[in-house]
């Protein structure tokens, strides 16, 4: 008897290709980047502030190189030789004016030359944008997270050195500087610094540029950072301003210390005591604080004293100096918790925004690109702040959802418009966006 059983048989066909396809783009969100930051005059102030002479064999200026750098760094774009493959993209060369695509040595001599003078110039003008910002947002609180970063390098870099490197020790390495604003979570400050160089060193001045630079809408600001900021003269410093501050201590004999201080248990929490006692040193010029600190149990141990088998507690400790007097040091203890975060945010510039990820022999060249990545960190920041759906978005959804969409460009007259492809990006959420951008 025949089989009448049919079956289907898969089959893959193969469609012609060809490269002859124009104007396609696969980051049509750089155009809403480069809507925003025209509508702030964001690119007037980084144009005038770095003007080209032209000249016949002008073919670039510092301002188209310095918008590739930070274009490429909220795309996902690291490396020079990639940066310059970035501009080839015929939306990139569209809003950045460019009649053919960047080359590596352009980037790099650009960079170059505009050295220490170009680095700290633009180190200001960031810091200005970062003052209005928490300005506009109505912030009249700061909250500072002071911390630092190592940023490895893999070769012989103009000021990279070998220091602190939990990663890789004995690596060179550069190690800046950073202070987020702990409420917009913008990266209000940052230094750019030799591998050397100690968590602390600079503290001070850095602070005293940070403090310089605040908005008038400033009523208060809080200072947190961990131990490796702990020092006389930086608390010197914050006490001078009148800024209120949590600072983990370091000391070398500090668990010694701890041991023989008169502790607290804490009613209704098992395992926690804590104490306060006064503290001075001689670099502190006679100046008493009071340290406030925590005790926990780690765990419970069994022990042979004298042949008596005994359960004791192994203790841990945090003890913190602080401004807040009338806080307990519990309450110290969950505060300080609570900068965990610059971590994470730590992480997003160096992991999303790819800081310290390009790099030249030339130092105040890294420093410039360090200060661009950051820069492309903080406008990502800005451009989600005041939406609640997009606030707490990380960088990688932003530039999934916003950055890297393919689309085709087309001309009309005198216009150019960005055709996105509506099955690969979510329109609902792109026309939202825009529609707030342009309403802000």
């Amino acid at each position: 008897m025949k089989s009448t059983t049919k079956f289907i048989n898969g089959k893959i066909k193969s469609i012609k290709h060809s490269f002859t396809g124009g104007n396609i783009t696969m980051y049509s969100g750089i155009n809403i980047v480069a809507k925003y930051l025209k509508r702030d005059k964001t690119t007037k102030r980084i144009s005038k502030l770095f003007p080209t002479r032209k000249e016949n064999a002008t073919k670039f200026t510092k301002f188209q190189v310095i918008m590739a750098i930070t274009f490429a760094s909220l795309a996902g774009v690291n490396r020079i030789k990639k940066i310059a493959n970035f501009t080839q993209d015929p939306l990139i060369q569209a809003n950045l004016g460019l009649g053919k695509a960047l080359n590596e040595n352009v980037i790099s001599s650009t960079l170059k030359t505009m050295g220490q003078s170009g680095a700290r110039e633009l180190e200001e003008e960031l810091l200005k944008k970062n003052s209005i910002f928490l300005k506009n947002i109505g912030i009249t609180k700061a909250i500072f997270d002071g911390d630092s970063t190592v940023s490895m390098t893999f070769g012989n870099q103009e000021g990279a050195k070998k220091g602190f490197n939990s990663k890789k020790k004995g690596a060179k390495s550069y190690h800046p500087q950073l202070l987020f604003e702990s409420n917009s979570k913008i990266l209000y400050n940052t230094w750019f610094r030799s591998g050397d160089s100690h968590t602390g060193n600079g503290m001070s001045e850095f602070l005293k540029e940070t403090q310089a630079s605040l908005p008038d809408t400033i009523e208060n600001v809080f200072f947190r950072a961990d131990s490796g900021y702990f020092g006389g003269k930086l608390l010197d410093t914050l006490e001078g301003f009148f800024w209120d501050y949590l600072i983990k201590v370091k000391l070398k004999n500090l668990t010694q210390l701890l041991k023989k201080q008169e502790w607290t248990a804490i009613l209704g929490k098992k395992d926690i005591a804590i104490c306060e006692f006064d503290y001075t040193t001689k670099s502190w010029a006679g100046t008493v604080r009071k340290l406030k600190a925590i005790r926990t149990v780690k765990e419970y141990v069994e022990t042979d004293f004298l042949g008596d088998r005994q359960i004791v507690p192994v203790y841990q400790y945090a003890c913190y100096v602080s401004s807040y007097i009338q806080k307990d040091a519990t309450e110290l203890h969950d505060l300080y918790k609570e900068r965990s975060t610059s971590e994470t945010w730590i992480e997003q510039v160096k992991g999303q925004l790819l800081a310290g990820k390009t790099l030249t022999d030339d130092f105040w060249a890294n420093d410039i690109l360090w200060q661009l990545n950051c820069f492309a960190y903080n406008i990502s920041v800005m451009m989600r702040n005041k939406h609640k759906k997009f606030k707490k978005q990380e960088h990688q959804t932003f530039r999934e959802w916003f950055i890297v969409v393919p689309g085709k460009i087309v001309s009309g007259g005198h216009t150019k418009e960005v055709k996105i492809y509506e099955n690969y990006y979510c329109k609902s959420n792109w026309i939202e966006f825009d529609d707030f951008l342009n309403a802000a």
